[in-house]
């Protein structure tokens, strides 16, 4: 039997790991270290029920199980959680969550099977209803609405950069931050799924009690990333790639402002300018 993923990857969770590569310069062969990110099965297991499997890079793995819960809807607040247990197998990581009583009923009742991939389609989705989760008023985070300046995000992003150690290493993966509204960076998750990088961040917002401010990404706004946001209690998705239509139908419906080509001192409002000075 094939070993996929790296012992070390699993019983250390390292997020990267030295492989021994030749890389063709000057006409020939040189034989290098190279760092390369990692990707491992990652299984949230609620009440003892297996309900997903995400193919994950191996850090911030509690922020990733709270987040990812609260944007698919499991959990409706932070205190719905009640503990997390990190397991380790030889193919793979477990993290089992102790969660409500009522929220276990509810995941029960709509239980589906999902298996993850870096690049996420519909998830598993069992039928059209599943698709789409917009909030309730009640759900999550109050939105503040407040204006944001436009140099707070160019700021914000200018300043992404520098603060993505894991991207700089192995130039493997996707970040997702928090910025304040004056565009000032309080918290930043990587992994190599968009999706991943983000639930991980809301994950770590929910944890911190944070509100306010702005979501920063380093990949294309698709209408999941949009559905997080908003199901976050978040109302700007600021991107450095394209969305897509679907995207910002979402925004538009979900009072988000969304935008996208964000890079050298320009950028697209796609919903909501107006939010904007």
């Amino acid at each position: 039997m094939t070993d996929w993923f790296a012992p070390d990857a699993l019983d250390q969770q390292l997020n990267a790991q030295t492989y021994v590569v030749k890389q063709w310069r000057d006409g020939h062969f040189t034989q290098v270290s190279d760092q390369l990110a990692e990707e491992v099965p990652i299984a949230l297991v609620y009440n003892g029920v297996s309900h997903a499997v995400m193919l994950a890079t191996p850090q911030d793995l509690e922020d990733f199980a709270l987040g990812f819960s609260m944007t698919e809807g499991i959990l409706q607040k932070k205190s719905d959680l009640y503990g997390i247990e990190v397991q380790t197998h030889h193919n793979g990581i477990e993290l089992h969550l102790e969660i409500a009583s009522e929220c276990f009923v509810h995941l029960k009742a709509r239980r589906r099977s999902l298996v993850g991939r870096t690049g996420c389609g519909l998830c598993g989705a069992e039928s059209l209803n599943q698709v789409f989760r917009l909030p309730e008023p009640s759900a999550m985070a109050e939105s503040t609405t407040l204006p944001i300046a436009v140099q707070s995000v160019f700021k914000a992003h200018q300043a992404m950069h520098a603060l993505q150690q894991l991207q700089q290493v192995t130039g493997a993966t996707h970040a997702c931050a928090w910025a304040q509204a004056n565009g000032n960076i309080g918290l930043l998750r990587e992994d190599v799924g968009r999706h991943n990088a983000l639930d991980k961040l809301i994950g770590a917002l929910a944890k911190q009690e944070q509100h306010g401010g702005f979501i920063l990404t380093t990949s294309r706004a698709s209408y999941e990333m949009v559905q997080k946001v908003a199901m976050a209690g978040f109302d700007l998705l600021s991107a450095i790639s394209a969305p897509t239509g679907l995207a910002v139908r979402i925004a538009e419906a979900s009072h988000i402002t969304l935008l996208g080509f964000v890079r050298n001192q320009q950028l697209v409002a796609y919903s909501h300018a107006e939010r904007m000075f």
